[in-house]
């Protein structure tokens, strides 16, 4: 093997070294040298072998942690990983293309033609240390831009925004900024998956386990059930859409599970 060679040839060296001292010194002082010659061989021989062990441990810890870093970003350890060789460089980018695509999927559950780009310098250090990055969206109504949030848990949540420039703001309260909460434009799926998801999720569930089938939203966003053939709010829904988005919001409701009508008294949901 390879390192043969080097400890074939301490040895011979030890030898000739040996056989030196032993020839030119005696007494104590002998001994001394012998002790002394065998004491630096040893330590040099034991840092010999053990050095290419100490080198394999040490990349298989570094692996470990990359294998770590990436199943906390929800990529399976089978999939390629980069050479130690190639550095933390590599890893991020991995790292930041995994994200891209998790963003990029969220987005098109809402807008399937949308496409969008990173606003901060350094995306990697916010999906590395987590923390809140702005990205700019092209192709989704009524918004330009959005904060992505990465936690370091991995999770990702998405809060779409629309900018207007101060002049616009300043000049006249026509704007959708002066109409009331449940006037100013919204998306559905956007208001569901902030608003609407938890607070029904949890009514629904509590309302089946007592015999429940149904339950109605009224347009000021309070959620009404019959009993003793009277309504009773059981909720309230903050930031309702108004009736021009409750065709859209019966679609999602349709799509997460939830049997939607629109009747004269507010949407109908049954399970």
């Amino acid at each position: 093997m390879k390192h043969d060679k080097p400890l074939w040839g301490s040895i011979s060296i030890l030898i000739g070294v040996v056989i030196l001292i032993l020839a030119l010194v005696r007494g104590t002082l002998q001994t001394a040298l012998l002790i002394g010659v065998f004491s630096i061989w040893g330590i040099w021989t034991v840092g010999f072998l053990l050095l290419p062990y100490m080198r394999r441990s040490k990349r298989r810890i570094q692996r470990g942690r990359q294998i770590k870093t990436l199943q906390a970003a929800g990529i399976s350890p089978a999939n390629p990983l980069p050479s130690i060789n190639q550095g933390a460089e590599a890893v991020e980018l991995l790292l930041l293309r995994h994200v891209n695509h998790r963003i990029s999927a969220y987005l098109k559950a809402v807008y399937p033609d949308v496409k969008w780009e990173w606003c901060e310098k350094n995306p990697e250090q916010i999906i590395r240390q987590g923390g809140i990055g702005r990205i700019r969206v092209f192709g989704a109504a009524d918004f330009d831009h959005a904060d992505i949030t990465v936690d370091q848990q991995a999770n990702i949540s998405c809060s779409m925004i629309h900018i207007v420039p101060l002049a616009n703001a300043l000049g006249g309260t026509d704007g959708p900024e002066s109409l009331p909460p449940n006037k100013q434009p919204v998306d559905p799926q956007i208001w569901y998956e902030l608003q609407g998801r938890k607070v029904l999720e949890t009514l629904v569930a509590d309302l089946n386990s007592r015999g429940h089938s149904s339950l109605t939203l009224c347009e000021d966003g309070d959620i009404c059930t019959t009993e003793n053939d009277a309504e009773a709010a059981k909720e309230h829904l903050a930031n309702f859409p108004e009736k021009l988005y409750w065709p859209r919001l019966v679609q999602v409701f349709e799509r997460n599970g939830l049997a939607a009508e629109i009747t004269a008294d507010g949407i109908q949901v049954s399970w």
